[in-house]
């Protein structure tokens, strides 16, 4: 192996922890990630992501902060000039570091020149994003109108894909690994677009996934009461309440879909790396930095401030370069994004120059151990009066033929719905703190779709109890961090 491994950071947007078919869902399709983990690298089925959205998400897991560390809690605070970037970090430390794909990580006042060598262009038209277009949706007031279902994508006959920008940024990623710089390692970045909706996917990808196989949807709950408001908020404005289960069969479908789609260009990618030679030399990082309702609670999309297991659970799929220790399989071990760049700089080599709160997973993808963390933590929402973090700036925020509208004008509201809070689990049981409505306690073991607020259960009392000491001491041990360059005190 060579001294630092090249780096492949591939990074899905908003791809649920369960669509895997190695952790065991039957309608997934997913047989490159399968192989990978079951010949070279480990699967994390508790792995959870800091914010359950895409800004707040990848600030924490590129810095190894959580979002209460320099207030990364809005879409529009990203990592400013004086902030760590992992990416930065790479630069500096002698990696060529390209990237193809989305931001949602440094403000495009600063432009990529700190953080990488190239930020990717496609050299050719792309097909229409769906977000730049309305003729898919439905009359206003309908309810297709906010439900972000398209279902199958039209291509040209001549056309191999929908060449959109994923398939540019994966097959730009792939020219390089057949042309790379000799003279120093490579960090590939590939922050897709997919499976993020609009819900929407071509052959032979719609057609890949067996409907029958879909595992049982978690329906809207009777009454909204001892669930966070923002949710009832968001379900009344989807109008998504008359939907039979035949057409959230569809949507559900076309997500996985989107997923194995994705799978497929990570195997193209995985391949390029072995025709290389540069496979067994390479560590590859596959994460989402969040999920997505998919239908379940009778919603889409996300939220900002709710951490049902289906947005802050996500694939996590680490292969390390051949000579680093590896059990291959699946893991249950609890773990954050946040481990991520504290891994790749265990195997970079690298010690960092700001304190930062991730631990290396090295350990437990060499089997040595499963006890990795008692808890996992996420965090989102505001205060009161804090009206520069009701993302104002969105184009949907007070617009209602804006794809995001529902939530955004639950965001922008200044009652419970967007109040700040903070979530603890652990392997057993999920606390939530919320600071204008009622906090909530799930018994996982009993109830795993997070259907029975029991925080005013006298029977779970020591188990609150526990928790909230457990949230205290997070905030304590995390609450700042100082810099490693003393002042001069004249």
């Amino acid at each position: 192996m060579p001294e630092r491994p090249h780096l492949v950071i591939f990074n899905p947007d908003q791809w649920r922890g369960d669509v895997l078919a190695h952790a065991g869902n039957p309608a997934a399709v997913t047989p490159h990630l399968d192989q990978m983990v079951r010949t070279d690298g480990v699967s994390f089925r508790n792995a959870f992501c800091q914010n359950p959205v895409c800004t707040p998400s990848r600030c924490a897991f590129m810095t190894g902060w959580y979002p209460h560390v320099r207030g990364h809690r809005t879409m529009y605070h990203m990592l400013r000039a004086d902030e760590p970037v992992l990416l930065k970090t790479l630069k500096e430390n002698g990696y060529f570091v390209w990237w193809g794909g989305k931001n949602d990580l440094v403000p495009g006042q600063l432009g990529y020149d700190d953080t990488c060598h190239v930020k990717y262009q496609p050299d050719r038209p792309l097909y229409p994003n769906l977000h730049s277009l309305a003729d898919w949706r439905g009359e206003p007031g309908s309810d297709t109108y906010y439900s972000f279902y398209y279902g199958r994508l039209e291509k040209d006959d001549d056309e191999a894909h929908y060449y959109d920008s994923d398939w540019a940024n994966v097959l730009g990623a792939i020219d390089l690994i057949k042309n790379p710089p000799t003279d120093r390692p490579l960090c590939i970045y590939l922050p897709l677009g997919y499976p993020h909706p609009p819900y929407a996917v071509e052959e032979p990808y719609y057609s890949m996934i067996d409907r029958a196989k879909l595992p049982q949807r978690i329906p809207a709950p009777q009454s909204w009461a001892g669930k966070p408001s923002i949710l009832g908020r968001i379900h009344d404005n989807q109008n998504l309440q008359d939907w039979t289960e035949e057409r959230w069969t569809e949507l559900r479908a076309t997500y996985y879909g989107m997923c194995a789609r994705v799978d497929h260009q990570f195997g193209l990618l995985m391949e390029a790396l072995r025709e290389a030679g540069l496979y067994d030399d390479t560590a590859v990082f596959f994460f989402a930095d969040h999920g997505d309702f998919t239908g379940d609670y009778g919603l889409v999309e996300k939220t900002q401030n709710t951490f049902e297991d289906c947005l802050t659970r996500v694939p996590f799929v680490v292969k390390p370069p051949a000579g680093i220790q590896v059990k291959p399989g699946v893991s249950e071990a609890l773990v954050e994004l946040i481990d991520f760049p504290a891994t790749v700089e265990a195997l970079a080599g690298i010690t960092p120059r700001h304190t930062h709160f991730g631990r290396s997973l090295l350990p437990v993808i060499a089997g040595e151990t499963d006890e990795h963390r008692d808890a996992v933590f996420c965090e989102g929402g505001r205060l009161h009066g804090e009206t520069h973090c009701m993302e104002l700036e969105s184009t949907s925020s007070q617009n209602p033929t804006g794809l995001y509208w529902p939530r955004m004008e639950a965001q922008r509201r200044e009652g419970p719905e967007h109040t700040k809070a903070a979530m603890c689990r652990t392997r057993e049981f999920k606390y939530v703190r919320r600071l204008y409505e009622s906090d909530e306690l799930y018994d996982l073991r009993n109830d795993p779709t997070e259907s029975n607020n029991r925080v005013g259960d006298p029977a779970l009392k020591d188990v609150l109890a526990q928790l909230k000491e457990r949230l205290l001491t997070f905030y304590l041990e995390t609450s700042d961090t100082v810099p490693h360059d003393a002042d001069r005190r004249e």
